[in-house]
C-alpha cells in the first residue's frame, strides 16, 4: 500500500463513558437485561441489542421466569454454531441477586457433544423432550432436523430461544424461517429471538411482516451500549483501498502494539491470493522473526525488531487438530482476563459472531464483506469494554477498482457497498433523534432534560434523555404516523429501513454520481417504494 494506499474518510464517534450500561440492579441485571425482563410475560419477544450487551444472560433471566412462573415445561436454546453454545454455560445468577441459578446438564449442551447434527444429537433432543430436565442447548441445524423428525407439536408449552436471529429468513428455502412460521400458526410455543444486528446482510426479510408484528420488541441501541461503558470512549471505522497483493503492505494499517483480529479474504474473493496458508505466513513474516510454536497453546511466537515477542493465534490452519488446540487456548476461561494471553488472531471464517475477546482493539478485515450483518458482527469483536482500553477501531481493506481488470464492475460495486456500510454504521452508532409535533396539548416527557429553564409550553423544546442518549425535538406542523404500525416502525425499525435504503444500489449510484438529481427523488420516491415493498400491509 505505501504510496498506493487510499483512505476513505472514516466514521469516528466519541462517547461519554457514563458507566450506565455496565451497572447492575439488585437482581444482577444490566439495563438491557432489565428492559428484556420487564417483558418476560410476552409469548413472542424479539431482543435487538448490540454484541457484548449481555443478550445471553438476558435470555437466562427470561427463560427461568417462564419455567418457574409461566407454566412452560422446558427451554430450548438454539445457536448458529457450536462455539456459541458456551455463552449458555452454567451461571451463578443468585450470587448477584437473582432468585435462581442458570444450569444446563452437560449432556444437554449438544454443542459439546460429538457427532453430526442429523444423527445422535436429534435422538438426544427427542429424549430431552420426553424427560423432566429443563434446559437444552443445540445448534440451528440440530433444531431444524429435530423439528422435521418430531413435528412442531412436540414443542408445545416450551420456550424456543433463537440466538443470532438474523440467520432466519422469510425465504421459503430457509428451513428455520419455515419452521418458525409453523410455530406461529400453531400458537402453543413461546419464542424469544435475539440478534446483535438490526438487519440481514442480503437485504432479505428476516420474517414475513405478519409474523414480525406478533413480536414485542426490546431494543437497546449501539449508542446506549457504548455511551454506558466504563472504559471504551472512541470507535473509529475506516476503509482503505489498495492495489497489488494486500500482504505486501499490511503493516501500513496494522499496528502490532494493538490487540488485533485479522480476517483474511475468502478464497473466492477478488482480494484473495488463492493461497490462504501463504497469506498467513506472509503476515507473520512481515511482523517479525518467527520463534516457534508455544507448546501449551499452539500460538505462533514472533519477535518484533524492538525485541517484543508477539503471540499470534492462527485459526486458518487446515490441520483440524492444530486449529482446535489454538481455538481451545483462546477459549480458556482462566485466561479471559489476561490481556497478555494473545496479541493477534488471524482468522478466515471464525472469530466473528459470539467470539468473545474483550481486549481486542482493532478488527482488521481484508476484502469486501457482502453482508452488512457480517460487518456489524466483526465490529462487535472490537467494541467490548475492558480496563485500560479507551479506543477501538474497525478497518476494511478493499482492492481498489483497476480499469485494466475485467472485474471492474464488481470492484466498483464493492466500493459502493463499503460506502453504504459506512453510512449505515454512522446511523447505528449515533444517538437517536425523536421528532414530536408541537401543539397546545404538548408537555414534557418523563426522563428527558429540557435544560436549565425546564420545559416551556410556549415554544418548541429540545430534550435529552441521558440514560438512552435519545434527543427529542418538537416541531410545529410535523405529520404524525397515521397508524399504530407506522408509529411502531418509526420507533423501532428505522435502522432496518435505512439499511434497506443504503443497500439499494440504484439509490447509492444516483446519490453519488448523478449531478442532476433532486434529493427528494431519493428521500421520498425511492424511499417510499422501499417502504412499500418492506411493509406491504401499510
Amino acid at each position: 500500500m505505501s504510496d498506493k494506499i487510499k483512505s476513505v474518510p472514516s466514521v469516528s464517534v466519541t462517547y461519554a463513558r457514563n458507566g450506565a450500561s455496565t451497572k447492575a440492579n439488585a437482581l444482577g441485571m444490566r439495563p438491557m437485561q432489565e428492559r428484556a425482563y420487564e417483558k418476560r410475560g410476552e409469548q413472542y419477544l424479539l431482543i435487538k441489542s448490540p454484541p457484548a450487551s449481555g443478550k445471553s444472560r438476558a435470555l437466562m433471566f427470561v427463560a427461568l421466569d417462564k419455567l418457574k412462573n409461566q407454566g412452560l415445561k422446558q427451554a430450548i436454546i438454539v445457536v448458529p454454531e457450536k462455539s456459541i453454545g458456551a455463552s449458555f454455560n452454567d451461571e451463578p445468577l443468585s450470587k448477584y441477586g437473582f432468585w435462581s441459578d442458570w444450569q444446563v446438564e452437560p449432556k444437554w449442551n449438544l454443542c459439546n457433544a460429538p457427532g453430526n447434527d442429523n444423527g445422535g444429537k436429534v435422538k438426544s433432543l427427542g429424549a430431552f423432550l420426553e424427560g423432566d430436565d429443563k434446559v437444552l442447548v443445540c445448534t440451528h441445524a440440530t433444531f431444524r432436523f429435530a423439528v422435521d423428525a418430531y413435528g412442531v407439536e412436540a414443542f408445545d408449552d416450551r420456550l424456543i430461544a433463537v440466538d443470532e436471529f438474523h440467520h432466519v429468513s422469510a425465504n421459503p428455502d430457509n428451513k428455520l424461517g419455515l419452521h418458525l412460521g409453523q410455530f406461529f400458526a400453531r400458537g402453543k410455543t413461546h419464542i424469544v429471538a435475539m440478534t446483535g444486528s438490526y438487519f440481514r446482510g442480503d437485504a432479505e426479510a428476516v420474517l414475513a411482516p405478519q409474523d414480525e408484528s406478533k413480536f414485542d420488541t426490546v431494543t437497546y441501541t449501539y449508542y446506549e451500549q457504548l455511551n454506558g461503558y466504563e472504559y471504551l470512549k472512541q470507535l473509529d471505522i475506516g476503509y482503505f483501498f489498495y492495489s497489488g497483493p494486500y500482504v505486501d503492505d499490511i503493516l501500513n494499517v496494522l499496528d502490532p502494539a494493538e490487540k488485533t483480529i485479522i480476517h483474511i479474504p475468502n478464497v473466492n474473493s477478488r482480494e484473495s491470493t488463492k493461497d490462504k496458508m501463504r497469506e498467513v505466513e506472509h503476515i507473520i513474516e512481515a511482523l517479525g522473526e518467527w520463534q516457534g510454536i508455544d507448546p501449551a497453546t499452539g500460538f505462533q511466537r514472533v519477535k518484533r525488531p524492538d525485541g517484543r515477542v508477539l503471540r499470534i493465534a492462527d485459526l486458518v490452519d487446515d490441520d483440524a487438530a492444530k486449529r482446535d488446540r489454538v481455538s481451545a487456548a483462546l477459549k480458556d476461561p482462566a485466561q479471559k482476563n489476561n490481556r497478555d494471553h494473545v496479541d493477534i488472531i488471524i482468522a478466515l471464517g471464525m472469530a466473528k459472531e459470539g467470539f468473545d475477546w474483550i481486549w481486542c482493539e482493532h478488527a482488521l478485515t481484508v476484502g469486501y464483506r457482502a453482508s452488512l450483518t457480517e460487518i456489524v458482527q466483526i465490529i462487535g469483536r472490537a467494541t467490548r469494554d475492558a480496563p485500560g482500553k479507551t479506543r477501538a477501531r474497525f478497518t476494511n481493506l478493499i482492492a481498489e477498482p483497476d480499469a485494466a481488470e475485467e472485474a471492474v464492475t464488481e470492484a466498483v460495486n464493492d466500493t459502493l457497498k463499503a460506502i453504504a456500510a459506512s453510512l449505515l454504521m454512522e446511523q447505528v452508532l449515533a444517538p437517536r433523534f425523536e421528532f414530536k409535533p408541537k401543539n397546545a396539548d404538548s408537555g414534557p416527557t418523563p426522563g428527558f432534560n429540557y435544560g436549565e429553564a425546564g420545559y416551556d409550553s410556549d415554544r418548541c423544546n429540545v430534550g435529552v434523555n441521558e440514560q438512552t442518549g435519545a434527543y427529542q425535538i418538537e416541531i410545529k406542523g410535523i405529520a404524525e404516523p397515521k397508524s399504530k404500525e407506522a408509529a411502531r416502525i418509526c420507533q423501532e425499525d428505522l435502522n432496518e429501513v435505512i439499511a434497506a435504503f443504503v443497500q439499494d444500489k440504484p439509490t447509492i449510484e444516483r446519490g453519488l454520481f448523478d449531478e442532476e438529481l433532486v434529493p427528494e427523488e431519493l428521500t421520498q420516491v425511492r424511499m417510499g417504494k422501499i417502504i412499500k415493498d418492506k411493509y406491504p400491509e401499510l
